[in-house]
């Protein structure tokens, strides 16, 4: 039984939460054209929880999903059942007690977070599998190589194996040996910095990031100057300040980033728009924000979606908190329940100085609910039979 966060994107081609990072050189592996960064969230308040089994009276494989069962030939998840079997075999792990790679595996996995809605689902579902089955299997003799097998199910959930802040390293290797994660720092690094998540919308997205950056590829002049030019220098640049915790340089270039990410979006033919008014209206509450303090207070990013993610010092977060409760303020009824995390935000007025400065229309009811959160660690191994998700036959518990 395992648990895993999902991650938010800080610097990226494509991060998306329905299939793999995107802008890929190889579609079969899953690499990338860029390297890329990302926070792993944490997951006391976000998380994806896997049980997996495997016996030889199996009848078939087979996998249940939030409750219901899914179709088990999804060539992401054949790609991780094939490799992990293949890596079972070689090692002939089976002989440490370990299942026999012809067994049959039933998986059922639970996430608390909208699915396909631009949160990274999927890269928390596919580290969690992963990680699951490479301890079933008894495989994987490090952290890098179980981020390999997960990148063949979903691009983003190689960064997902690994907790705090964590790079993708695109790799050179045609067969993908040398395209795995690494983690940058752990979540112990910077405490001081936590994360409000927005979310705009919990409905699945209508145009996937796989097929949107596909496009992308084939149709946009801006994107491989991006890949070859721009993130190079700026994964470089975001590391050194994550290491040095300047965040000054670290929001400053996770705007910019989510920005000419959203910008390649719209060169695209036909053009992709992720971001909706609502999304717009967060940009310029915290560009005015910053603007008015005189420096980068928060930081926004968005995904291959509508929900914006905002990193920001601890001194910050009330502040910000009641910004968002005062221009996008939850549907009378809903105040209670709006704002959710780790720790209780309480509800202020904020000075009429930043208000008068930021001046714009308060947008009612446009978010379903703010989630509070910071940088947390990697999978977890829960120990408690009650916690397994499926029964001893290998069934969904109801």
């Amino acid at each position: 039984m395992l648990t895993n966060q999902c991650e938010t994107s800080i610097l990226t081609l494509w991060t998306d939460d329905d299939d793999d990072q995107g802008g890929k050189r190889d579609e079969e592996l899953i690499l990338p054209i860029n390297s890329s960064l990302s926070g792993t969230l944490s997951q006391d308040q976000l998380h994806a929880r896997t049980s997996v089994m495997a016996r030889a009276d199996f009848a078939s494989d087979a996998i249940w999903l939030n409750g219901k069962q899914e179709s088990i030939e999804n060539p992401r998840l054949q790609n991780c059942l094939r490799e992990i079997r293949k890596l079972a075999a070689a090692k002939q792990t089976h002989q440490q007690g370990a299942p026999l790679p012809t067994d049959k595996v039933h998986i059922c996995s639970v996430n608390n977070f909208p699915t396909a809605a631009g949160l990274a689902s999927s890269a928390a579902g596919y580290a969690c599998l992963v990680y699951a089955l490479a301890q079933l299997y008894k495989v994987g003799d490090s952290l890098a190589e179980v981020t390999k097998l997960a990148r063949v199910g979903s691009g983003s959930a190689c960064r997902s194996i690994y907790g705090g802040w964590v790079r993708w390293v695109m790799g050179e290797a045609a067969d993908g040996s040398d395209s795995i994660a690494e983690q940058v720092v752990d979540e112990h690094h910077w405490p001081e910095i936590e994360v409000l998540i927005l979310v705009v919308s919990d409905h699945k997205k209508t145009t996937s990031s796989t097929a949107g950056m596909q496009t992308t590829v084939e149709t946009s002049s801006l994107v491989k100057h991006r890949a070859d030019k721009v993130v190079p220098q700026r994964m470089e640049d975001i590391q050194n300040a994550i290491r040095a915790r300047d965040f000054e340089t670290f929001g400053r270039i996770t705007m910019q980033d989510s920005n000419q990410f959203h910008a390649v979006c719209l060169d695209t033919y036909p053009p992709i728009t992720y971001l909706n008014d609502v999304s717009r209206g967060i940009i310029d509450m915290l560009t005015k924000y910053n603007a008015h303090k005189g420096k980068i207070q928060a930081a926004y990013t968005f995904d291959a979606g509508p929900n914006a993610v905002i990193y920001l010092p601890r001194e910050n977060v009330n502040e910000v908190v009641n910004l968002v409760r005062h221009f996008f303020p939850p549907a009378v009824g809903a105040e209670a329940a709006f704002v959710r995390g780790f720790r209780d935000v309480p509800a202020a007025p904020v000075d009429a100085a930043t208000l008068q400065a930021i001046n714009r229309s308060v947008f009612a009811d446009s978010l379903k609910y703010v989630m509070h959160t910071r940088v947390g660690s990697g999978p977890q191994v829960l120990s408690n039979d009650a916690d397994c998700l499926l029964d001893a036959s290998g069934n969904p518990r109801l």
